[in-house]
């Protein structure tokens, strides 16, 4: 039930994934703006663009990663490039100077690299690469640290380790690295000490999993054992790896882990301790109380000789070391009632404990992403502000926030240089991510990916909406109209529900929605109650009421439209992903308005996820043990199969054979139910996909499906 689109492609469209976003303050209700849509009309006229098509979601570069290095001359980024004859997604690292210019290769096209990170005397680059490994599909994903001289050469191996490096961070001061290791699995060491022999293991039947945890289940992993991530230091001199931590529990959040905020382990400035996130409660799985710790990093004893830096009994992460050593910024959510709808603000603890402060407790917005400033007493930070997501500051010592980014568009990442000028990744409603550098008060594009391919588009032009609900509860929405779209036309319509729901539309690049646009569609984006962008008890509204208010506001989103003359309301589709498509089905047993609905990833039945997906702790917390017959009221009224028999718009269904966030049991279900009813339906089913479509050639398959089916029923094509 985690925000994102149906693709884990390039662009998101779709939804905002966990890095959420946000729009504009201060506009009127039910008003409107206009944006991205002067270039495109400008070349419409001299006939030089053309439409959206699938292809495109292929020959999009997507922008990530960008790290500004230690002398400010070089930005680091990485460029993902799917491949739809090898069927595969492969990431590069390039390189763009800091005052402009042309940008410049760093690793093959041909091999897989990532996480970039400059070494602190400005002379190597690190990533993390599987290069070098053999075609065994174990081998292939066993990631290590490699380097690469700024001046050119060939990249060569840091690190080999039985198991694949999960993340990795320089010391301050060059010596040594950071490194977060899995527990390896005795096939993973046997096969590495053949390996250093030049010989290769015989494959035999895997083993059983043997189950003992609560949280036993993960999307993109499987079952999961009593193997944790720890903190282990790598001395470059000697190739010394010391494992400093250690226990019954995971030292580094991951994404995709339902409750974890995604933290990185950070040094601290004397490069003598570690900060970490980590859930040291008697079961971690049982709650999601994580904490900021810290560790000698030439602790010779893990698990032990640590430091536990806050006490809030809610969620703590991300930390960041101020410049001094004395102090550490990280997130907080104080709420411990509010579970995943949370809001984690912005605080300050001592790094030698006992001592912390909200900074952002009356701002009522999601923060994310806190960094210290290299030399000033400032804390950078992502702020997610209804429907945009500005790059802004906050004195350590509190007061007024300050946006440096902001406006219709979302950063998602940014890393400070040493002169105080920014890197950051920007996107825009006509604009794919891009790298940009803030400097002076001045914000510039730096790299220029998808230029070619935006050059010879015909975008679809995007509003920001704001109206009221039944309740009159103000919501926001993004339209997205055909390219040419005018008003004296009978213009079908589709409702393109986020998933999540703790996420957020935004003004950033919405290929789903421009792909939609591109076919005829004018495309409504509603940011309904559960949403985030908009203040905790916006967030909390959907608390044990998923389908109610949610379903008000997606439907006052779609009445609006109706009433501006955008669309035909004779010819209205709705679709989403996720908890997406949980909220289409909802939709369609509660109105037979739409004439056609694609629902992906959905859940329908909800007590059949209990002990079943990676959400235990979330169902428990919010509805309850389903044998407990109050709780089992809650699960069998909030389940849309339990009023499938009201359904009557035809409906695609499709999901990821091996998705366990919401598993391909709930499509099952709600395929058969609706077959037995003789509603139009098709189950499509893809094959070792997880919770997000990977693959090139199914995610266009996918897109195929989407267009054909809303085509029939919206269009009699």
């Amino acid at each position: 039930m985690q925000a994102g689109s149906s693709v884990r492609a390039p662009v998101k469209g779709g939804s905002v994934v966990r890095a959420r976003s946000s729009a504009w303050l201060g506009l009127a209700a039910a008003g409107c703006l206009a944006f991205g849509a002067g270039a495109t009309r400008a070349a419409d006229r001299a006939g030089e663009r053309r439409p959206l098509r699938v292809d495109d979601a292929f020959a999009i570069g997507a922008v990530g990663d960008p790290q500004i290095s230690p002398d400010g001359r070089w930005i680091a980024y990485t460029v993902t490039n799917q491949d739809l004859e090898e069927d595969e997604a492969r990431t590069r690292i390039w390189m763009v100077p800091g005052a402009g210019g042309d940008a410049i290769p760093l690793t093959r096209a041909d091999e897989d690299s990532s996480s970039p990170r400059w070494s602190p005397d400005d002379r190597t680059l690190a990533f993390l690469s599987d290069r070098g490994e053999g075609e065994d599909e174990d081998e292939a994903e066993r990631s290590q640290v490699w380097t690469l001289f700024r001046e050119g050469g060939e990249a060569v191996p840091l690190t080999d380790t039985p198991q694949k490096v999960e993340f990795f961070a320089w010391s301050p001061d060059g010596k040594r690295m950071l490194l977060v290791l899995k527990d390896p699995k005795p096939e993973e060491v046997l096969a590495h000490e053949a390996r250093k022999k030049g010989a290769k293991l015989e494959k035999k039947t895997p083993p059983p999993w043997v189950v003992t945890r609560r949280q036993f289940k993960q999307d993109y992993v499987g079952y999961l054992d009593s193997r944790r991530n720890h903190l282990y230091v790598l001395d470059l001199a000697t190739k010394k790896l010391t494992q400093v931590t250690s226990g019954d529990t995971d030292d580094y959040c991951q994404a995709y882990l339902p409750g974890c905020e995604p933290s990185e382990p950070a040094w601290s400035p004397d490069a003598r301790r570690i900060a970490f996130v980590s859930n040291r409660t008697d079961d971690p799985d049982a709650n999601y109380n994580t904490d900021i710790w810290v560790v000698d990093a030439d602790n010779d004893d893990p698990g032990k000789k640590l430091l536990q830096v806050t006490s809030n009994p809610g969620p703590d992460a991300a930390p960041s070391w101020s410049p001094d050593g004395t102090r550490i910024a990280h997130l907080s959510n104080t709420e411990t009632g509010a579970a995943l709808y949370g809001t984690f603000h912005l605080a300050l603890s001592s790094a030698a404990g006992g001592d912390s402060k909200l900074l952002t407790r009356d701002l009522d917005r999601m923060i994310l992403k806190p960094r210290f400033s290299r030399k000033e007493p400032w804390i950078h930070f992502l702020l997610e502000d209804s429907g945009e997501q500005s790059l802004a500051r906050i004195a350590a010592s509190g007061g007024s926030v300050e946006r440096l980014v902001s406006g219709p568009r979302v950063v998602s990442a940014f890393d400070e240089g040493p002169s105080a000028a920014i890197a950051a990744l920007v996107s825009e409603p006509a604009l794919p991510p891009e790298v940009f550098l803030l400097s002076n008060g001045k914000l510039e594009r730096r790299s220029h990916v998808n230029d070619a391919l935006l050059a010879s588009l015909r975008l679809g032009e995007v509003e920001e909406i704001r109206f009221p609900s039944q309740d009159g509860t103000e919501i926001e929405a993004f339209v997205v109209k055909p390219p040419g779209f005018s008003p004296r036309r009978r213009t079908p319509g589709i409702l393109l529900i986020h998933g999540g729901p703790q996420a957020q539309y935004d003004a950033s690049f919405q290929f789903d929605a421009q792909l939609f646009a591109a076919n005829g569609y004018v495309v409504v984006l509603p940011n309904p109650r559960g949403s985030t962008g908009y203040g905790q008890d916006f967030c909390l509204a959907i608390w044990q009421a998923w389908g109610e208010r949610d379903y008000e506001d997606v439907m006052a989103s779609m009445d609006y439209a109706v009433a501006q003359g955008w669309v035909d309301p004779e010819r209205l589709g709705v679709t989403g992903w996720s908890y997406g498509g949980m909220l289409t089905n909802h939709v369609i047993t509660k109105t037979d308005r739409f004439k056609a609905a694609a629902t992906g990833a959905s859940a329908a039945l909800y007590v059949t996820n209990f002990a079943h997906d990676q959400y235990q702790r979330w169902w428990i917390f919010e509805l309850g043990l389903p044998w407990k017959p109050e709780s089992r009221e809650l699960y069998d009224r909030l389940s849309p199969l339990n009023r499938v028999e009201k359904i009557v718009t035809p409906t695609l269904i499709l999901g990821g054979k091996e998705d366990w966030n919401v598993p391909i049991i709930n499509s099952e279900q709600l395929f058969l139910a609706l077959k037995l009813q003789g509603v139009p339906t098709e189950l499509v089913v893809y094959p070792d996909e997880f919770h997000g479509i990977d693959t090139p050639t199914h995610a266009k398959d996918l897109y195929g499906r989407y267009l054909a089916w809303f085509g029939r029923y919206l269009k009699g094509e």
